[in-house]
């Protein structure tokens, strides 16, 4: 047999050896490899499956110069790739329905401010003048008090009871200056708008607010932008045309009820007001609504008969829901001042009115008859009107609108220039 001759100048036969050389050299590595790596994890306890990410090496610098420690593990290919990305957090199912709204945010300071600016400046500024510093407290600075209070249709009532707090604390030697008088002021108005601001409780279905007051008011306004609020409130709601003497005042709240997206219940032209509440009410029971909101006529506080019906329309209600009016808000227009406080008086003896909504206050400086109002009355401001725009219906805050009126004389400059600036 001839020996087998390779012929080593041929560089096909060269490539050839060094194809074969290469793969014996690459499976040796392989197999090297992976009784190494065998070793290794027999010599390991398992990790357990949270940890095995933290456990793997990581590539760091050490800053002493120092040599790098060994890792237990060979540095591996996926070491150095990315894993999969996480699954992303499964989005909050959305309920079918309504969506009920965030919490009510705390009082809008800022519009209270703008609200009260014309009031602020009528009232503040003149009792600021009264309190400037160095004067002494004395028997002048009460008929200073008295004489602003009354000017800023406080009314004689209440600017009495104001006076007489200061009085008593001026002779138990409790005030020693005029910041002093300055607070107690504050601290009176505090006391008597206390009941103030408590908001509307619904009671069973469907709650039946009656809404009152004298014409041009903005009665029929109220009521829409008080159905716009219940309604991002996620509830239900009827709106009652019971001012069937004015073909416009229906027309107005169609279009309250366009917008808001709830039906409004009414009658022929000149129908029987009770009747058309009497329908709202039967409707929402048998349809489950939450709210009957019911406009009515403006009446003239002054025609006794037109009261007398007044009175009728709340026996309506309570023969159809099977007790009395829910809530019996009197819209009341600030720029009216001290009629403000006899129309409240005549609407009570008519109806058992259970809260104010007070409008045009931003046009007025008569603000302070909220405190005429409240005192006289005994019944609480609920809502005041600060503007054209929906959300200008703002619940009443005590807090805040004490803030907002009764700056104290340091602070009154720059709240007003912040005013301004708002407006």
């Amino acid at each position: 047999m001839e020996s087998l001759q390779l012929d080593l100048n041929n560089p096909t036969t060269l490539a050839a050896i060094a194809a074969i050389a290469g793969l014996i050299l690459l499976g040796l590595l392989i197999g090297f490899l992976r009784g190494r790596k065998k070793r290794a994890l027999s010599e390991e306890a398992p990790a357990a499956p949270e940890a095995l990410e933290s456990d793997r090496p990581r590539i760091r610098v050490d800053e002493g110069g120092g040599p790098a420690p060994e890792s237990t593990l060979p540095l591996q290919i996926e070491d150095l790739v990315p894993g999969p990305p996480e699954a992303p957090a499964a989005a909050a199912p959305v309920r079918e329905g309504r969506i009920t709204p965030p919490p009510t945010p705390p009082a809008d300071l800022g519009a209270f401010r703008t609200g009260l600016k014309s009031t602020r400046g009528n009232l503040i500024s003149r009792l600021a003048g009264v309190f400037r510093r160095g004067r002494e407290l004395d028997s002048s600075i009460l008929d200073d008090v008295e004489e602003v209070l009354i000017t800023a249709d406080v009314g004689v009532h209440t600017t009495e009871r104001v006076l007489e707090a200061l009085r008593t604390q001026m002779n138990g030697g409790q005030l020693s200056s005029p910041e002093d008088a300055w607070e107690a002021i504050r601290e009176e108005a505090r006391s008597i708008l206390a009941t103030s601001g408590q908001g509307l409780a619904l009671g069973p279905s469907p709650t039946v607010i009656l809404v009152v007051g004298v014409n041009g008011v903005g009665k029929t306004t109220t009521i829409g932008k008080l159905a716009s609020r219940f309604d991002r409130q996620g509830k239900s709601l009827l709106l009652a045309a019971g001012d069937t003497f004015r073909a416009a005042a229906v027309t107005q709240l169609e279009v309250w009820g366009r917008r808001v997206g709830c039906e409004v219940i009414k009658g022929k032209d000149r129908a029987d007001p009770g009747s058309v509440v009497f329908d709202a009410i039967q409707s929402a029971k048998d349809r489950g609504i939450d709210l009957v909101i019911a406009d009515t006529a403006g009446r003239l506080h002054t025609k006794v008969p037109l009261m007398d019906e007044l009175k009728k329309l709340g026996r309506t209600v309570e023969k159809a829901s099977g007790r009395p009016a829910d809530h019996v808000l009197l819209v009341l227009d600030a720029t009216t001042g001290q009629n403000a406080i006899q129309q409240a008086q005549l609407f009570k003896e008519a109806l058992p009115v259970s809260g104010i909504v007070l409008t045009k206050l931003d046009g007025t400086a008569k603000g302070g008859v909220i405190l005429g109002i409240v005192d006289q009355h005994g019944v609480p401001i609920e809502f005041i009107g600060v503007g054209e725009k929906v959300e200008d219906l703002k619940p009443f805050a005590t807090d805040a609108f004490l803030e907002a009126l009764f700056e104290s004389p340091e602070a009154l400059a720059p709240a007003e220039e912040e005013a301004q600036s708002l407006a």
